[in-house]
């Protein structure tokens, strides 16, 4: 077992750094160029210094007597099992450049899908974020201050009013505890998600979630057929590639679906029926992978599956954003909109708590 080395900041250099490093490589090793003057140029290009010290340490590896593939295993953080699993294949292959090149394409598809999704939700969840704290300032700070020029009112207040003051004093006295509150459930959730059953638990309920449910099930079989198309292009036996396809999925109910199906396919079931097993897993999946399967082209049917997804996560996104836009403009209205309501209504019926 190589030695691994964590590297700070891991996320962002797979996300910035490792689709163009992976681009370069190809198109470097397409031009015959050595792997060792590679990764010197490499080397020289690379920006984020965490990562110029990987291809650094790459080299060295390799000069030391080490594979490509074998490099790549000190730094695990890095180079995930579907990244060495395709360098590997490309080893064995003979056919370094053209899946490198490859994988250069799939890496650059999951980043603009996954940037995708996040640019879907980032508009609502900031503007809930604005709602809450708007919301919050004006219980603590402005209603107080209308509830005290009321107090000198000999008559109740309106309901709506009253409750909102009721509201105003509890959060007030207890806003430390509430805080408190707040803080360890989110470190409990947290914690509970790292566990599997945890984790199986959440993804599963945000597969149920209205509108953004289907968004994140359509990327995850995205992920799903682009990730199996690439491995089978790549030459990674079945079996291997459903270990690495489940890693991939990112969401557990999916994971399990292929994993689930696994040992069935291995006892010699075909794969799209091991695969309808799961019932995430919708009919079109299946049937154009069973197709494949028929017709020997498994590959190009998955890629092919990939790419109706892909459009489906585009359209989708684009739908979200025409749908959801005035969704929140009506929440963020009827939320402040209420408040400042309740708070005014003594003053509109003076008249009444006057008398």
């Amino acid at each position: 077992m190589p030695e691994t080395f964590k590297i700070s900041g891991s996320n962002k250099i797979k996300a910035k750094e490792l689709p163009v490093f992976t681009r370069l490589l190809g198109a470097m090793l397409d031009a015959g160029m050595p792997l060792v003057q590679v990764l010197e140029t490499l080397e020289s290009e690379v920006e984020n210094d965490q990562f110029k010290t990987v291809v650094s340490g790459l080299k060295e590896y390799i000069e030391g007597g080490e594979s490509l593939s074998q490099a790549m295993k000190h730094y695990p953080t890095i180079f995930e099992t579907l990244y060495l699993s395709m360098i590997e294949a490309g080893e064995s292959s003979g056919m370094m450049a053209e899946i490198t090149m490859r994988l250069a394409g799939y890496l650059e598809e999951a980043v603009l899908l996954k940037r995708k999704v996040k640019s879907a939700l980032m508009y609502p969840v900031m503007v809930t974020l604005i709602a809450i704290s708007l919301t919050t300032g004006m219980i603590l700070f402005i209603v107080p201050a209308f509830a005290s020029m009321y107090s000198d009112f000999d008559s109740a207040l309106p309901l709506p009013t009253q409750m909102l003051v009721n509201l105003s004093d509890f959060m007030r006295a207890f806003f430390p505890y509430i805080m408190v509150v707040i803080i360890i459930l989110v470190f409990a959730l947290r914690a509970y998600k790292k566990t599997p059953a945890g984790q199986y638990q959440l993804d599963s309920l945000k597969l149920k979630l209205p509108i953004f449910g289907m968004l994140i099930k359509k990327v995850s079989l995205a992920r799903f057929a682009a990730t199996f198309a690439e491995l089978i292009k790549a030459g990674v036996p079945i079996v291997r590639s459903l270990d690495i396809v489940a890693a991939a999925t990112d969401n557990a109910v999916l994971s399990k679906g292929v994993l689930d199906a696994q040992p069935k396919i291995e006892a010699g079931s075909g794969i799209s029926e091991s695969i309808a097993a799961c019932p995430e897993f919708p009919s079109l999946l299946v049937q154009m992978m069973n197709a494949g399967e028929k017709s020997g082209k498994m590959d190009d049917m998955l890629a092919r599956i990939a790419d109706i997804y892909k459009e489906e996560v585009d359209a989708t996104v684009d739908g979200l954003t025409s749908l959801i836009e005035p969704l929140l403009i009506a929440f963020l209205g009827v939320t402040v909109g209420g408040i400042v309501i309740a708070m005014f209504l003594p003053i509109f019926k003076l008249s009444e708590i006057v008398m």
